[in-house]
């Protein structure tokens, strides 16, 4: 039995120092921004989405998606262009190229800038949530006047993930008397503005001896001796972030928010027709060239359809949701 028992602790022994060459290894690589992937495309990036990871460029696509009669007041009516059927197609207005580790909300604002060079800026921009965030949404509407349509990332709090009606929205902020009360009617003591993660914050705490007595301090924080504590980003941040929460939980909103499913069916084409997810050149620069022409080629593709009276291919329908599985009469 001992040599079994020497075997079993050598191959842990040999394990931990084979994890731990690893950890070193990746530990003294550059940043993934900074490390070349391919020794011949030397702009090419690692990426990795959603547990999808790739080695080249990302791509970021904006789109056309009036209602018909919006387009047609701005730009007159369709009857003037020959053969013209059905609503006017979307087409795409902007293509940006970046390499695989810049992350969406950071091409937020260089997008906008591309629109606004060629007077294309919307009056609103329906965004993936990850283009998004509380200071874009502010800046985007005071440099550009552009309304950002996108979901935001709900409260993260345990109070929150636990679901049980102490979270953010449970509490009163008096951002003039800089004070916030709890739905039992308490008071906070304590509001100091603070840098959390590198990011401006007001930090609330409410008195421990406030919190001691109350009969539902178990729900509300997990501090054993302390009271709650409440971080908040500065007003204007704040104020956007609970009003934009709120908006998405609306059954209007998401119908709205529904307008943006199209550019899902452009990438879709874009793969399919022209094999956008395949880099054809090495550079950013010829790679940005590549996906400017595959655009200009969806956008021929969709006016001559347009032009000659070809409906757009219907969205397709499950198996399962053509059955009919209403009861009988």
């Amino acid at each position: 039995m001992a040599p079994a028992t020497i075997a079993a602790t050598s191959e842990a022994v040999q394990l931990i120092s084979w994890e731990r060459i690893a950890r070193d290894f990746f530990k003294d690589l550059p940043p993934g921004r900074l490390r070349l992937a391919s020794p011949y495309d030397t702009d090419a990036r690692y990426g990795l989405k959603q547990g999808s990871w790739w080695t080249g460029y990302k791509i970021h696509i904006s789109e056309a998606c009036d209602d018909a009669d919006e387009q047609d007041s701005a730009s007159g009516s369709q009857a003037l262009i020959p053969g013209a059927d059905g609503p006017p197609p979307r087409l795409i207005t902007s293509i940006a190229t970046t390499d695989a580790t810049v992350t969406d909300a950071e091409m937020t604002e260089p997008v906008h800038h591309m629109l606004a060079v060629r007077d294309l800026l919307p009056a609103e921009h329906f965004l993936d949530s990850g283009y998004a965030s509380a200071e874009l949404i502010v800046g985007m509407k005071k440099n550009f006047g552009v309304t950002l349509v996108t979901p935001v990332l709900m409260n993260s709090s345990p109070q929150a993930r636990a679901g049980v009606e102490f979270d953010r929205t449970a509490f009163t902020v008096d951002w003039d008397k800089r004070q916030a009360a709890c739905s039992r009617g308490d008071t906070s003591t304590w509001w100091s503005p603070a840098t959390l993660r590198g990011t401006k914050a007001i930090v609330i705490k409410f008195d421990k001896e406030t919190c001691r007595p109350c009969p539902v301090r178990d729900q509300c924080t997990r501090s054993k001796t302390g009271g709650r504590t409440l971080s908040l980003q500065p007003r204007e941040l704040q104020e956007v972030l609970d009003h934009a929460r709120l908006q998405q939980g609306d059954e209007q909103w998401r119908a709205k928010y529904g307008t943006r499913a199209g550019i899902e069916g452009t990438i879709h084409q874009a793969v399919a027709v022209t094999g956008i997810r395949r880099a054809r050149y090495l550079g950013l620069q010829k790679t940005h060239l590549e996906h400017v022409f595959s655009a200009v080629a969806l956008n021929l593709t969709r006016l001559d359809a347009w032009w000659n009276g070809h409906p757009l291919d219907c969205t397709r329908v499950s198996h399962l949701a053509r059955l009919d599985l209403s009861p009988a009469a």
